[in-house]
Formats: structure tokens, C-alpha cells, sequence
């Protein structure tokens, strides 16, 4: 079965065949031979180490879980079906099915309240497929779920979306005004200064000034009383594969990377401590599964970080993409488009009255499919840190007096930069989309070359709508719909839903005002950020490539 476009499954058994795919194929223990030694293999699979006097040395099989795996298009073992079939759709059905006995057998305390999140870039591909509104696909949704399966609760990961922002932007504009007192402000005008130089030569004709930060970084040189710290560029954490990546790959650039709970993992958050209070259950006696864009949203929702060891539960039980939602509704019979439509009637969804149409409409966040936070974090910091108001959340539209958008070498690259009137850039932000891009701006970063304050990166080229989990390009008897138009009109759909800027949410302000309370209080970190862990490869095989 296909995992994800970074993490596949082939035929499980319990060897791994090496590959260059795979950062773990085969165990080599060091050997106190001195000299180069060669691997055999066997006509049934077996790997053997020749040393140099013809001895021969059968190679343990690797031994992979989850929390080794780099999302890199490696693949695990048969020891991971256990694990895998947690987050499938038929441990769904074996929820549903314990909750149908448990009602018949009168053994209430075997029953759990299945609470189902969707998120909006998966409405938006299944709205993409069936030719429907994003309404439509809720309703229909909450309908599938709701009386179909038998879930109790249906919730949209949009709302959480706008914690994960407010909460997000927040630790930027911490981050920001650390890093000026720390010796950020001399090095902000040594990197002005080389700008200045760099505009210069151009118009002479003159070759382009390189490395700016580190030329700065030299010009700045005594200027500040403590060295400047890792406060940015702060890195996006919302894509799982992409913090992957960097704690198996970059430990260095871990302490960049923004603490902020994604969407996804607020939600659970929001369904194990707030609801569950609400509704008077305990953690455990909720069953929370999520739908979402990403196959590596499993690997997120099984970190260590996010399991409640009080009650043995994980913030988020289950995680199930958009194709493995539209294969149940293939294996059910059923006809999404004709589907009947149900009402939304929980809390958590950003649902209301179209002021203008008086008719009900979905909300989402301005800005790309990838969630919105370079463009919130971008005005946010604006507004807080220079009292600049007009910046707008819409991407397409960011471009004016105040902000410049330029586009790299590909679409997955962007700048934004915040000019002063006096022509000042004030923040530079950017977009990473892609592991190629990715791995530039990690040797940026690591060489001290990167300029940015906040850049957004993400796995998969174009973005959270071109999610790995998401459905492929729609065929249909009169023409082919090629993949790059696909994800762009999966992304114009995402677009379509009105943009609520997050403190325009009463329900999120009354929401901070009676769960967190204090923003800066423990509990509040606790409920809403996270950490991360570099893990330390120290593999003597030859056959594993290095990154």
C-alpha cells in the first residue's frame, strides 16, 4: 500500500532490503578487521558480510519503529503492522463494533465517545473529486460519520487551526524581540548596510553580494554584548515530515523550530482536556480520530510527547487521510455526492451566517493550504513589533506599499519582506516547499547564511494540498487533469472558505479566557506547545545512504 509520497510500505516481513531509500537497512556491527569487506546475498534473501580472509558473517535484520523513521520513502517491517493497524480504518470499525456490544450487553463503561476532526485541505480535495461546495462535504461528513458509523461528535480542525496561529505568532514576536536585545538589532543593520551595498553594485553592474547574514554577522562583530541567540529564524512545525527530517537528520536546527502545537495536535489538546471535562469523561473514555491531508500526520499523532501516561491514551487515537476516508465510502456502496446532508450542530466548528447572503457557510483562515501561518505570523508581527496595520492575511494579495513578494528559482520558494517607509526591511520571511528546498535552507542556517526571520516548510511541494493522503487528479471521459492543475484547484477550493482572522473568533477568545486563562502559565505550554528530540544515527552499514 502506498504510505505516503515520504513513507512507503511494500511487502511486509521482517527483513529490509537495502535500498537507498532506507536510512536503517541492515545492521553492521563494527568489526575489529581492519580493511573493506563485501556484502553477499543469498538465494533466499539472506545478507552476509565477507571479510577479508573469506569469512562469512550473517547480518542481523534491522529493527525499525515508527519513531525511527525518517519519512524519507524508506519503508518499515512486519514488526510495524501492529502499530499501523492502530491508525487504520479498521480499528474505526473496531471502536464502532465494541460501542454496538458494549450498548447491548449493558456494559456502559466499555463504551467511548467517538469524537471525528476533519481538516479543511481534506474537505477541500473531497469538495475537489465530488464537485461540491466544502459545506457540502461537512454536512456529508457528519452525516457518514454521525449516523452512519455511529461517531457521537464531529469537529473542524480550522477552529484549532486558529490556536495553533495565535499561539504560533506569539512565540514569534517573543522570539523577534529577544533576538533584538541579544544582538539582533546591530546585526539587522549590518544586514541593511549590506543590502544597501549589494542595491549598489547592481546598478553598477557589478556581481551580486553573497551571504549577507554571514558578511553581517562579521560587520557586527563587538557591536552587541551577548552573542546573538537561535531565536530565528523560527521554522514552521506543522508538517510532521519535515520535524522528522530534522531530528533524525539536523539536530541543529531543532532550537528554530517553532514550539507551537499544530492544528492537529490542538485538537487533541482541546478533545482530552477541555471536552472531555466538559462532557464529564476521562481522556480514556474518548476515542478521538483525525482526518487529514498527510499519511505522516500518523507519525505526529504517535510521538511520545503526545501520550497521556496518566490515563494511556493518546491525544489523537487515530489518524485517517482523505484517501482512506473516500476508500470507505467506496467499500460502503455509498454515493458521496448524493449523500444526505446533516446539520452542524457541535462546537469547534467555525460554521456560521454569511452576513451578506444570510446563508450558513464554513469558515477557514486566510491565507495557503498549508495553514495560514506565514501570512498571520507575517501581519501579526507587523501590527505588534512596528504598528504597520495594512498588511493583508490573502497571499495573493500581500503585495503593497509595505510588503514586497518575490518568487525563487521554483513556485515552492517565496520571500515576503517588510519595507519601513524609509525602505528599511523590517522582516524577512519565506516559504520552503519540498525537501530540496528544505535542504537548502538547512545549510543556510547551519553555514549562517540564511537572512529570514520565519520561514514556512513544508514536505511536499505545493504544500498541505498536495498532501500525500490527499485524492489524485480526477479523470473523466473528456480530458486528464494533470497533477499541478489538480493541486491548484484542490488550493482555490481550500481558498474559497470566508477568512476569519483568529482574534476575530469570539469563540476562541472565550475559549483562552476559560481553558488556558494565562497564556504564559504552565499549563498553558503544556496544553499547547511541544518539543523536540535530534536523535543520534550511529550506523556503521555502508549500503544506508547518508543525507
Amino acid at each position: 500500500m502506498a504510505f505516503s509520497s515520504a513513507l512507503v510500505l511494500t511487502d511486509l516481513n521482517d527483513y529490509i532490503a537495502p535500498s537507498q531509500a532506507c536510512i536503517k537497512p541492515v545492521e553492521v556491527e563494527k568489526s575489529d578487521n581492519k580493511g573493506p569487506s563485501e556484502i553477499k546475498v543469498d538465494g533466499e534473501g539472506a545478507y552476509y558480510e565477507i571479510s577479508q580472509d573469506g569469512g562469512e558473517e550473517k547480518l542481523e535484520s534491522a529493527s525499525i519503529t515508527l519513531n525511527d523513521c525518517l519519512a524519507c520513502s524508506g519503508c518499515v517491517t512486519s514488526a510495524e503492522s501492529v502499530l499501523i493497524s492502530m491508525q487504520s480504518q479498521d480499528e474505526l470499525f473496531k471502536i464502532l463494533q465494541d460501542n454496538k456490544l458494549a450498548i447491548e450487553q449493558n456494559q456502559p463503561h466499555n463504551h467511548r465517545t467517538i469524537v471525528i476532526s476533519i481538516s479543511p485541505q481534506s474537505r477541500a480535495s473531497l469538495a475537489a473529486k465530488y464537485q461540491l461546495t466544502p459545506l457540502q462535504v461537512h454536512r456529508k461528513l457528519v452525516y457518514f460519520f454521525k449516523h452512519f458509523l455511529g461517531a457521537h461528535h464531529v469537529f473542524d480542525t480550522a477552529f484549532t487551526q486558529d490556536l495553533s496561529l495565535v499561539e504560533s505568532a506569539r512565540e514569534f514576536v517573543d522570539r523577534f524581540k529577544r533576538y533584538m536585545q541579544n544582538g539582533g538589532e546591530a546585526l539587522e543593520a549590518a544586514m541593511q548596510q549590506a543590502d544597501r551595498e549589494k542595491q549598489a553594485q547592481a546598478e553598477e553592474g557589478k556581481p551580486k553580494v553573497r551571504a549577507r547574514r554571514a558578511r553581517a554577522n562579521k560587520a557586527s562583530e563587538g557591536a552587541a554584548a551577548t552573542p546573538v541567540n537561535q531565536d530565528v529564524p523560527m521554522l514552521a512545525s506543522s508538517c510532521p515530515g519535515w520535524v522528522c527530517y530534522a531530528e533524525k537528520t539536523h539536530g541543529e536546527v531543532l532550537p528554530y523550530i517553532t514550539a507551537a502545537k499544530s492544528p492537529q495536535q490542538m485538537m487533541g489538546s482541546l478533545v482530552k482536556d477541555y471536552f472531555a471535562k466538559k462532557s464529564g469523561l476521562t481522556p480514556d473514555q474518548i476515542y478521538h480520530v483525525s482526518i487529514m491531508p498527510c499519511y505522516d500526520k500518523k507519525l505526529e499523532a504517535s510521538r511520545p510527547d503526545f501520550f497521556l501516561e496518566q490515563y494511556n491514551t493518546r491525544e489523537v487515537d487515530c489518524v485517517l487521510t482523505t484517501s482512506e476516508i473516500d476508500k470507505m465510502l467506496i467499500e460502503q456502496n455509498l454515493d458521496f455526492r448524493h449523500m444526505t446532508e446533516s446539520p452542524i450542530d457541535d462546537m469547534f466548528n467555525k460554521v456560521g451566517i454569511d452576513p451578506a447572503t444570510q446563508i450558513e457557510t464554513v469558515y477557514g483562515v486566510s491565507g495557503s493550504s498549508s495553514g495560514g501561518g506565514l501570512e498571520y505570523i507575517f501581519a501579526t508581527a507587523a501590527r505588534e513589533l512596528f504598528n504597520i496595520h495594512n498588511v493583508p492575511n490573502d497571499p495573493l494579495n500581500m503585495a503593497s506599499a509595505n510588503v514586497i513578494v518575490k518568487t525563487g528559482k521554483n513556485a515552492d520558494v517565496k520571500e515576503y519582506s517588510l519595507v519601513a517607509e524609509d525602505g528599511r526591511i523590517l522582516l524577512r520571511f519565506a516559504t520552503a516547499y519540498g525537501f530540496r528546498n528544505i535542504q537548502n535552507v538547512v545549510r543556510k542556517i547551519k553555514s549562517g547564511n540564511s537572512n529570514y526571520h520565519y520561514i514556512e516548510v513544508m514536505a511536499c511541494p505545493g504544500g498541505c494540498a498536495n498532501g500525500g493522503g490527499q485524492l489524485p487528479a480526477a479523470v473523466d471521459s473528456e480530458q486528464v487533469v494533470n497533477a499541478k492543475d489538480w493541486v491548484g484547484h484542490v488550493e482555490n477550493i481550500y481558498r474559497s472558505s470566508q477568512g476569519v482572522k483568529p482574534e476575530d473568533n469570539e469563540i476562541i477568545k472565550a475559549l483562552y479566557n476559560e481553558w488556558i486563562v494565562d497564556s504564559s502559565s504552565e499549563r498553558a505550554h503544556q496544553l499547547l506547545r511541544t518539543q523536540y528530540h535530534a536523535v543520534t544515527q550511529n550506523l556503521g552499514n555502508p549500503l544506508a545512504t547518508k543525507w
